[in-house]
């Protein structure tokens, strides 16, 4: 594979070589005007995003958020009605919707409510094949909020070696005790690290997030990934977002919502029918509850709307932590539910 060899890109020239329109329209004013394509790979940006994660430039590909890079990791390193991808379940399901878009296998490795959903290393090696090229893990874990130890991602590592690339899904790290992974790359060529701008950056309508591992790897998901994949208001505004001051009230506000997670987690255990309050290191918790449609129904009749997935979790709901008015709210609701 080859990367798309887009036309010549120089400022402060007359450019006549990319087919691009010489008006620029009053609609939308930004740094770089929209009449002229954006970087085919936004530099300066994954220059800022390298130094926010903590790896090299080369070590690192912008993604139209980090659901294009699972989407491109698939389609790079699996073949199709060949090879498998191996991730714990309950887990985040993009990881099975591009797995089988590609025509990949998934093997599930299920972990047990009653375990806090703790992945059992042991069982993920043993489930993998000769044909399992990528082992997801998603720490801490959507939507269980379970984190990975680093030891196990060491073990992965390890144990697979050569035969599988093991994927470390970061999206929420930000919110627990534990350190990303990501200074692990230069010593395991086969960890890559996810990461994104939609949680504790609140940038989710960017629709940015980043993969990170060795420069090799990255060379290849550059050739994968289509041309011109960030729209420039995209890049201009989290280039805004990455600046120091920016950064500094992201990071308060990570602060903020882990403080109401302990609040609303306290305060949903204390009714009687939540039988189960799972610990988290998210920006969301799990729960059990004696009747999840009543809670689900009582909730929507409020305005407030949580997550219940069925399935094995038939009896649980996710629920993602917002502003202390947003969280007093969906409280007023279960007060309700507990009354009648």
């Amino acid at each position: 594979m080859r990367a798309y060899e887009a036309a010549v890109q120089v400022d402060d020239t007359v450019r006549l070589n990319a087919n691009e329109s010489p008006r620029i329209s009053p609609i939308g004013i930004f740094r770089r005007p929209l009449n002229r394509y954006p970087e085919v790979r936004p530099q300066k940006l994954q220059q800022a995003l390298a130094a926010r994660f903590g790896c090299s430039a080369e070590q690192l590909l912008v993604t139209r958020g980090s659901s294009e890079a699972i989407d491109l990791l698939i389609r790079t390193f699996c073949e199709a009605g060949r090879d498998s991808i191996v991730t714990p379940t309950p887990s985040f399901s993009m990881y099975w919707h591009y797995a089988r878009i590609q025509g990949a296998a998934v093997i599930e490795v299920p972990t047990l409510a009653e375990n806090d959903f703790v992945i059992d290393i042991d069982a993920v090696l043993a489930a993998c094949t000769d044909y399992s090229r990528l082992v997801f893990v998603c720490s801490p874990n959507n939507p269980t909020g379970t984190p990975l130890p680093r030891a196990d991602v060491v073990r992965l590592l390890e144990a697979r070696d050569e035969r599988s690339a093991v994927v470390v899904d970061e999206a929420y790290v930000e919110f627990g005790d534990q350190e990303s992974v990501i200074d692990l790359i230069d010593n395991y060529p086969n960890l890559l690290v996810l990461r994104t701008l939609s949680k504790a950056l609140g940038f989710a309508g960017a629709r940015c997030g980043a993969v990170a591992g060795s420069a090799d790897i990255i060379n290849l998901l550059n050739a994968v990934q289509s041309p011109y994949a960030l729209a420039t208001p995209v890049v201009e505004c989290v280039e805004d977002a990455l600046q120091s001051e920016q950064l500094a009230l992201s990071d308060q506000a990570v602060q903020n919502i882990i403080g109401e997670r302990q609040r609303l987690m306290t305060a949903v255990a204390a009714y009687d029918f939540v039988l189960k309050v799972w610990p988290s290191e998210a920006n969301f918790f799990l729960v059990r509850v004696a009747d999840a449609d009543a809670v689900m129904q009582r909730c929507e009749e409020s305005n407030v709307l949580l997550r219940h997935f069925g399935g094995d979790l038939s009896d649980c709901l996710r629920i993602t932590v917002g502003s202390s008015s947003d969280n007093s709210q969906l409280l007023g609701a279960l007060d309700t539910l507990a009354e009648s």
